[in-house]
């Protein structure tokens, strides 16, 4: 690999939900690029998988488990991170939870707190503890996973999107608190994401509902779902890791408090 593939060499990038789809397939596209990645999540076997691949591209990674809800433990893994690698350079602020489907007025009260324990207070728990790393050091570049749901409001789901327009009011308030320290905070917002586990659960979860917006049969459904998106298609995972990236380099450099949709949202 040479030239702009080392492009984050001498960077560190702390990446939650690191062993999830989303976050490993982002962990291995930063670590292609150089940069150092401490790999945060609460699935120990899956995240030794999971730094084992990051590891592959010839970077230092490392495994921590954090359980994003309990800000003490999130400041004891922050201040491990930055005794191992020294610095952190990049956050992704990925981990999450997508919580059941129902109607608002049937949605169950602890899953509604659960998605919003993980989702937001998590989220706010991950971001001002780097940031204020950040802050000493005067750089950082930070991205917050949001979701086209904190866009649109899809039915049933009113705990998921409610925790994604949080995320996207939390990313450009913390834009505009952390500018003057030359930290940049930026947002994505994947829409539908296939094929996998994630895209089989919404489908067939809606069906189940039995709403006026979806069928009861989950094939109609997906062509239904697919059907709402212009492009006509689902996004890919492999079709994150480039935003990320983008968000945290330098071709971004005049970009903060912005929320960039992934394969077929429109803001």
């Amino acid at each position: 690999m040479t030239g702009q593939t080392h492009r984050f060499s001498g960077k560190v990038a702390v990446v939650t939900g690191a062993a999830g789809n989303i976050g490993l397939a982002c962990a291995k596209r930063l670590a292609q690029s150089g940069a150092a990645v401490a790999l945060l999540d609460m699935n120990a076997d899956a995240l030794k998988s999971a730094v084992a691949d990051v590891a592959a591209h010839g970077v230092a990674a490392r495994p921590y488990i954090c359980d994003v809800t309990d800000i003490g433990a999130v400041r004891d893994t922050i201040a491990a991170v930055v005794a191992d690698f020294g610095a952190i350079d990049f956050l992704f602020n990925n981990a999450g939870y997508q919580g059941a489907f129902a109607p608002v007025q049937d949605y169950p009260e602890d899953d509604f707190a659960r998605v919003m324990d993980i989702n937001v207070r998590g989220a706010f728990h991950v971001l001002r503890t780097v940031a204020r790393h950040m802050i000493d050091r005067r750089f950082g570049r930070i991205v917050n996973t949001a979701s086209m749901a904190g866009v649109q409001g899809p039915p049933n789901m009113a705990a998921y999107a409610a925790s994604k327009f949080a995320i996207v009011g939390l990313t450009e308030v913390a834009s505009k608190d952390l500018a003057p320290y030359n930290i940049r905070v930026n947002a994505i917002s994947p829409a539908f994401m296939g094929p996998g586990m994630m895209w089989d659960r919404q489908v067939e979860l809606q069906a189940k509902v039995g709403s006026q917006y979806f069928s009861t049969d989950p094939k109609e459904v997906a062509k239904q779902m697919i059907g709402s998106v212009p492009m006509r298609r689902y996004g890919n995972i492999d079709e994150i890791p480039g935003v990320v990236e983008f968000l945290l380099g330098e071709d971004s450099s005049y970009m903060t408090g912005v929320n960039l949709p992934i394969a077929g949202g429109i803001l």
